[in-house]
């Protein structure tokens, strides 16, 4: 015991950590198991607070860049590109951390235990925290999850941060309830659609670390669930990391799942079943359950070795790291900024456009920018977000982007949930002022939509009836109101939306000339919405997520089936659907070629060019979708299978190769086994999905051909 193993860098990290939670007593080794780990003096082992976020950017820590929201990020459909903004964030992680090491500070959301990326299923639309996911598609979140995973931890000796896959599992709201709600799930849907971008984060991503969601699943909380955390995760899937409750997910066990009697029955049933550290405080009650049988030593050791591993993955206990020397001067750097910039560029999607955009800035001698989000800062930076040195709103966008002499018109028009912006007013009191400026103007930007105070988490966003969920998909307040009334006015009008989820906005895609998603787009946002609107860059964002037309078109918030939810499982036309979103210009696509007969097990590769045949240079999203044409058990409609995003000059064309793997031509059983049960199946290759609805409106049909499995 003389030698220090776990300070020597030539023994393995599991070796290290071995030894180093040898030295520790059982009272010591328990209270490691806390999110706020104390210091182990005399074995050098510092305090550290396990709980850090970094959703879009460093958050609740200060000074950082600030990205586009997570939903935003998924609409660019590229994961090299989400890999690169990952290894921003894990750059200025580190470069935050160094400094506050110098300064002493060990804070909460100082260290380097990143909680992110969120890559629960976004079922619903109504479920306030969707913002956080990638969208709907279980492929799509799986590409995108590994990709932000790897650009988190990074392709050194040791991890640059620590990423955390969460909400494991079965986790898409509803918010109210979710510290006991139980999610029933079919074995189908839970292999099919919730676990594919946890197999593949553990699996391809190597994730350090996954986060039980508050929930149960079947009857069972998921932050104590054997099924879940020990058969699926680490036999199955070979995890070798470390699992953390959501934060007070622990004393849920007792306080309203009821399934234990008290802190030290739950602390033991979530050590037992393969939760490692608590957020929170139910593990102070470990050495309780220790006395009362609960749990035996080795549990808490095993445990205590996870922890101790992954720090010592993050260098934690090195001389000197290849991370150490990151300096603070490249945290909110010009070139991060840079990026957060062109990434709100990339994200936004439009949704309409009858021709008014781009609007000309020489025959613009007036605008009117009008709306609760037209200089909305909360708007820009969503949840889990850090502190911008700079914000742009979209007014500040569009002020600095016209010609010199032109008006820019602003007005509130109304409060973004309330009937009133002012207290103690009449019900639209800023409209006839709105309406002043619409009709002084010679065109109209209407800033509408929801923020990260209406929808998100429990207890962060403040609306006052659905914890953070909508009860419905329509624009809150008056705002639709505000809508009608100067979209009456006759001026060419363009909405911009500012949300984190569906919007059903069937009114104004009937009445408005050009409607905007610009999502929650980070802190430098307005730049990039008045880079588009003047047609500096062409707009290129696909939806992640479908746009319903009404809550009517949904099953209930509570069912967790797939039934009649998402592209794949929809029945109905949506508003605007998945895989959706225009450009100022126009492709064809050519020269499809596939094989006709491929292999079992083999994967099925297509190749087509794409053509720009319009008069902006733009980047496109091509989208490859399979369906399976004989078996029972495939989905109602079809799945992507493979995106890849290309830039396109003027009249310049790309051949793209994309690719359908053995899992897409794949089924999932009522028994949740995964097989090949067809040896029929047809690719669809567009820029949008093969229904009716983005053929409309996209003016564009996409290319299809079969092959069969010999």
């Amino acid at each position: 015991m003389n030698k220090r193993i776990y300070l020597d860098a030539g023994y393995s990290d599991q070796e290290r950590a071995e030894d180093l939670v040898s030295r520790m007593t059982l009272e010591e080794k328990a209270a490691q198991l806390l999110h706020q780990a104390p210091a182990i003096e005399r074995l050098g082992v510092p305090q550290y607070n396990w709980w850090n976020e970094g959703l879009h950017g460093v958050a609740r820590a200060g000074t950082a860049t600030i990205f586009p929201q997570a939903i935003a990020l998924a609409s660019i459909f590229d994961e090299a590109y989400l890999q690169e903004i990952a290894a921003v964030i894990a750059t200025e992680a580190r470069a935050k951390y160094n400094e506050s090491l110098r300064k002493g500070d060990r804070d909460i959301y100082k260290g380097l235990t990143m909680w992110a990326p969120n890559i629960n299923i976004f079922r619903d639309p109504r479920w306030g925290r969707g913002q956080e996911t990638y969208g709907e598609c279980p492929y799509l979140t799986e590409r995108l999850g590994v990709a932000y995973i790897k650009g988190l931890q990074g392709q050194g000796k040791r991890l640059k941060v620590a990423a955390c896959a969460k909400h494991y599992a079965v986790h898409s709201g509803p918010e109210q309830g979710r510290h006991e709600f139980n999610a029933v799930v079919s074995l189908k849907d839970l292999y099919e659609t919730y676990l594919p971008a946890f197999e593949a984060s553990v699996k391809e991503g190597k994730v350090e670390s996954v986060m039980g969601a508050y929930n149960a699943v079947n009857g069972v909380p998921c932050c104590g669930n054997h099924f879940l955390l020990e058969e699926i995760l680490r036999q199955n899937w070979g995890f070798d990391g470390h699992v953390v409750s959501d934060c007070g997910a622990i004393c849920d066990f007792h306080n309203h799942h009821k399934v234990t009697a008290n802190a030290a029955e739950s602390a033991a049933v979530a050590l037992k079943n393969g939760c490692d550290i608590n957020c929170g405080h139910t593990y102070l009650h470990l050495m309780q359950a220790y006395r009362e049988g609960l749990i035996r030593e080795e549990e808490i050791t095993t445990s205590a070795v996870r922890l101790m591993r992954t720090r010592i993955r993050l260098g934690m206990f090195d001389e000197a790291g290849e991370y150490d020397n990151i300096p603070y001067e490249v945290n909110d750097c010009q070139e991060h900024r840079d990026k957060s910039l062109e990434a709100a560029r990339k994200s936004m999607v439009l949704l309409k456009n009858n021709g008014l955009l781009p609007l000309n800035k020489s025959s613009i001698s007036s605008i009117a920018v009008i709306g609760p989000n037209a200089d909305s800062q909360t708007m820009l930076r969503a949840n889990y977000f850090g502190t911008a040195s700079k914000y742009v709103t979209i007014l500040e966008g569009i002020q600095a982007a016209v010609e010199p002499g032109t008006r820019v018109y602003y007005s509130e028009g109304c409060h973004l949930l309330r009937s009133s912006v002012e207290e103690g007013a009449r019900r639209n009191d800023r409209l006839s002022e709105a309406l002043a400026m619409a009709e002084r103007s010679d065109v109209v930007v209407l800033c509408l939509g929801l923020d990260a105070d209406i929808e998100g988490e429990e207890g962060d966003a403040s609306n006052p009836y659905a914890s953070g969920d909508r009860v419905d998909l329509g624009l809150p307040g008056v705002q639709q109101e505000l809508l009608e009334r100067i979209t009456a006015v006759g001026k060419p009008t363009v909405l911009i939306l500012g949300t984190g989820s569906a919007l059903a906005v069937n009114w104004a895609d009937e009445h408005c000339d050009a409607i905007l998603n610009a999502w929650y787009p980070g802190s430098l946002g307005g730049i990039a919405a008045s880079d588009l609107l003047f047609g500096e860059y062409s707009p290129s964002g696909k939806l992640p997520i479908t746009f319903y037309r009404s809550t009517d078109d949904l099953p209930a918030f509570t069912d967790y089936s797939m039934v009649g939810r998402t592209y794949r499982y929809m029945e109905q036309e949506s508003l605007y659907p998945f895989g959706f979103g225009l450009t100022y210009s126009r492709t064809e696509l050519s020269g499809l070629l596939a094989r006709e007969e491929i292999a079992e097990g083999e994967v099925c590769e297509a190749t087509v060019t794409i053509t720009n045949t319009g008069a902006y240079a733009i980047e496109e999203v091509i989208q490859l979708y399979v369906k399976d044409l004989e078996s029972a058990y495939a989905v109602t409609n079809y799945s992507l299978a493979d995106f890849k995003r290309v830039e396109l000059p003027v009249g310049a064309s790309q051949t793209v190769t994309l690719r359908v793997r053995p899992a897409s031509m794949q089924v999932v059983t009522e028994a949740g086994e995964r097989q090949f049960d067809s040896r029929r199946f047809r690719g669809y290759i567009g820029t949008s999905q093969p229904d009716e609805r983005s053929v409309v409106l996209s003016g564009s049909t996409p290319l299809s051909f079969e092959w069969g499995l010999v």
